[in-house]
């Protein structure tokens, strides 16, 4: 028996059908949208006329393009026009297709994607 990897061990367990050419489905319990690539993603539902799989999968915050400071001025302390677009885009997105939870800029929850998914997930297992 050949030792494996954390990788190995985890990639296996979400495995849902290995193609003979090694093209494998994965299944993703939870889904970490942010801002940035999500408008594609998000368009692409639409020209499709497709909705969310499983909205519960969703945990969204606004991360990347939202500044650390200026938020007394709300949407408009974000100075760069594509970055508040992005942030705006998400709120319409999300309001458009849902979450399991969403954290909006100026929420007090919001933050980093990759953190507030860690605790969501931790308290939906609980």
């Amino acid at each position: 028996m050949t030792a494996r990897t954390l990788y190995d061990k985890l990639w296996d367990a979400h495995v849902v059908h290995t193609e003979e050419d090694g093209t494998s489905l994965l299944y993703i319990d939870r889904h970490l949208v942010h801002e940035v690539t999500s408008p594609q993603a998000f368009e692409g539902l639409r020209m499709a006329g497709r909705k969310v799989w499983r909205v519960s999968s969703i945990v969204a915050t606004a991360d990347h393009n939202t500044p650390t400071t200026g938020w007394e001025e709300g949407y408009d302390g974000i100075r760069d026009p594509i970055s508040k677009l992005q942030v705006t885009t998400l709120d319409t997105n999300i309001r458009a297709f849902g979450a399991a939870a969403y954290f909006p800029f100026l929420h007090q929850r919001q933050g980093i994607v990759h953190v507030i998914g860690r605790r969501t997930a931790r308290r939906c297992r609980a």
